[in-house]
């Protein structure tokens, strides 16, 4: 007698534009979630790399050509009162033994077994030079210590902090004033001139290195920190384009009632402009202030052989308080821009 098979029922699959727009969407997601973490790991990199060669001892940095990124030392065995380098020993049954060398040869040497060391010395047939080191989590964070007491780091810090507060101040004052004139004032050949202050920055410093130095030195600047803080007093071209973008999209509106009331240019910008714009003048402020923290070039020129005026090193360090301004200042530097319209 035949049997009557049942015909097998798949699962619907949902089709409808609905589920498929929301799949979509996902897929979209993950691709800009896994991006922006691949840019994030990329960007740290170099941070944790920082912050792993700051506990390292001198042998374990001299020793980076093992490939060890974590601070590894080799592992050491006490016996008889001296320190020998325990290895990897292969065994004749696949296993692998961790030994002490203790008598180096050329075609045999001398081990001592760490569990059993009342065993004595046991003799391996081969070269030591092949063999692999075990190596032990060591970590130094002494370093911090050492390197605090070793280059005067209170002094540095003020010096660095010092710099780079003067310098920030100094680059808000012209940066906002020549914004302003850019972006309200009915200047002739205000683009040209706009365009020529862009134009400066694809400039390499390089460039400008020596005629700098030379004029510095002419005017007996070098040795002190004036190079390092007056030119920021004379506006930047990164930072005045930042701030006259900015500028530009404040309505119009609200200078003119202002000017109604009796209100100059000045206080316009005091009154209106600066108010409305925090988040941008903190966001170049914060510019400036890690640029000039990060600063190493500059000091090293024309600091040079000037000790109590040289600002800070030891990366780690001195990453703590920019790192503390940017987390404080979250909120203000991640803010997006938020025009306020006028009704007509």
């Amino acid at each position: 007698m035949a049997s009557i098979t049942q015909p097998r029922i798949s699962p619907a699959v949902n089709t409808s534009p609905f589920y498929s727009a929301q799949l979509r969407k996902f897929a979209v997601k993950a691709m800009v979630t896994m991006l922006a973490l691949l840019v994030a790991i990329a960007y740290l990199l170099p941070f944790g790399n920082m912050a792993l060669i700051s506990i390292k001892s001198a042998d374990q940095i001299s020793g980076s050509t093992d490939n060890n990124i974590l601070p590894l030392s080799p592992q050491l065995y006490e016996y008889e009162g001296e320190s020998y380098e325990v290895y990897n020993i292969p065994q004749a049954d696949g296993t692998v033994a961790q030994w002490a060398l203790v008598d180096k040869g050329r075609q045999s040497s001398g081990f001592i077994d760490p569990a059993n060391p009342e065993a004595g010395l046991i003799e391996w047939q081969g070269s030591w030079r092949t063999l692999e080191s075990v190596y032990v989590y060591d970590p130094h964070p002494e370093n911090f210590a050492e390197a605090w007491d070793l280059i005067n780091f209170p002094r540095l810090f003020f010096n660095t902090l010092f710099i780079a507060v003067v310098g920030m101040i100094g680059t808000l004052l012209s940066s906002i004033c020549v914004a302003y004139a850019f972006a309200r004032f009915p200047i002739p050949g205000k683009n040209v001139m706009f365009l020529i202050l862009i134009g400066t920055i694809i400039l390499p410093s390089q460039v400008t290195l020596i005629p700098t130095y030379a004029f510095f030195a002419s005017i007996g600047w070098t040795g002190t920190w004036l190079p390092l803080i007056v030119p920021h007093f004379f506006a930047n071209a990164y930072n005045v384009f930042l701030l006259r973008q900015f500028f530009m999209t404040l309505p119009r509106e609200l200078d003119e009632a202002a000017m109604i009331d009796g209100a100059g240019p000045f206080r316009v910008l005091m009154a209106i402009i600066i108010p409305q714009s925090w988040p941008a003048i903190i966001s170049v402020g914060l510019f400036h202030f890690i640029f000039a923290w990060n600063d190493y070039f500059g000091p090293l020129i024309y600091l040079l052989g000037k000790p109590d005026l040289v600002p800070q090193a030891t990366s780690i360090m001195a990453m703590v308080l920019p790192l503390l301004i940017f987390v404080l200042a979250q909120k203000i530097f991640m803010r997006g821009v938020v025009v306020t319209g006028v009704d007509k």
